[in-house]
């Protein structure tokens, strides 16, 4: 393990040439790692394992996710099976569903947590507001996290690409002994590019920030109020959409995502470079309230309630569908989709 400065505070980091994967094959050469769950996180994390040669089993109930997994090779009876039967069979049990399907499945997996195995996350919620899940492992297991940063869908292009997405990882319990070697050869084996150190709590309290704010909630919230003015001036749904997204997205965002904001600032137009510095503070002011806001309701619990009580309604899936409906059918994401057709690669 690394100490790295980032901007002046040193943190611990684990790379891949320190920790290489054959090292990792090694500390996990015993284990059988049922991964639990076909959706978000579990395709990537699981095909990415059995690709680097671990000993991987998935546990998925019925229904389109287990066809998807059985698509993507996963052998029913040999290498996929039902939750209980893959907590039985696993040493290392990842829990990859959805958080109100952890607290629905958690009886179960709780009775094939037998000493000495491991409870692996890749998000702090289920153990962070216990008081809520209810989700509180026996003592005699260890609890660890790898929490890559990103989607399933990017880990697992990113490592057929040859390259590693970022991830966090954490120990919140070590009742073996051996926790911390076990969640770094976790980490390398689902395709980590480093790995930095954190805890249940921070990772949970940073992820849900992050996914309302600038990751998902507060970057749709601010590409729409930008389209809609222009729109209301009476520039066209093209020209607004090019200005407001496509700019962003395929022009810009590369550069700073290779060489930073700072960068972009040093390099765009003089005209662009004033007027980035002059908006930027306003934009702060005004929206750095909203952030205190939400982490404040992210740390007292409010927003895990709010997410358990709504994922828990019968009648969520469909209401849920019909929000994502709306947002697809709107002007902006529609004008989008015209223009992503029209893009070189498309044509």
């Amino acid at each position: 393990m690394a100490v790295i400065n980032f901007g002046g505070v040193d943190e611990n980091v684990v790379t891949r040439e320190e920790f290489p994967l054959e090292k990792a094959r090694e500390v996990l050469k015993d284990e059988v790692i049922a991964v639990l769950g076909y959706g978000v996180q579990g395709p990537g994390q699981s095909l990415n394992l059995r690709d680097n040669g671990f000993n991987v089993i998935v546990g998925q109930r019925p229904g389109k996710t287990y066809d998807k997994a059985v698509a993507d090779g996963w052998v029913p009876g040999e290498t996929l099976f039902g939750i209980e039967e893959a907590c039985e069979k696993a040493t290392i049990i990842q829990v990859l569903l959805s958080d109100a399907a952890q607290i629905q499945c958690w009886p179960i997996i709780k009775k094939h947590l037998t000493a000495g195995k491991a409870l692996y996350f890749s998000h702090g919620f289920a153990i962070t507001y216990n008081d809520r899940t209810h989700i509180v492992p026996p003592a005699d297991v260890d609890v660890i996290m790898i929490a890559p940063k990103g989607s399933g869908t990017s880990l697992r292009r990113m490592f057929l690409q040859g390259r590693g997405l970022n991830s966090s990882y954490a120990i919140y319990q070590d009742a073996t002994g051996k926790a911390w070697d076990r969640v770094v050869a976790l980490g390398i084996g689902v395709g980590s590019g480093y790995l930095f150190e954190t805890t249940f709590k921070k990772e949970v309290y940073s992820d849900l920030t992050g996914e309302r704010g600038t990751l998902m909630g507060a970057i749709q919230g601010l590409l729409l109020a930008q389209y809609e003015t222009l729109r209301e001036h009476g520039h066209e749904p093209s020209e607004a959409f090019n200005e407001t997204v496509e700019e962003l997205t395929q022009s810009l965002m590369p550069l700073f995502a290779e060489n930073g904001m700072d960068w972009m600032y040093a390099n765009c137009s003089t005209t662009a470079q004033r007027g980035a510095l002059d908006w930027m503070g306003p934009f702060h002011d005004a929206v750095k309230p909203v952030f205190e806001k939400l982490y404040n309701e992210v740390a007292c619990g409010n927003e895990a309630q709010r997410s358990i009580d709504t994922n828990s309604q019968p009648d969520y899936r469909e209401k849920l569908n019909a929000e994502l409906k709306a947002l697809h059918d709107s002007e902006m994401w529609r004008a989008g989709a015209v223009v992503r057709k029209l893009r070189p690669e498309n044509n």
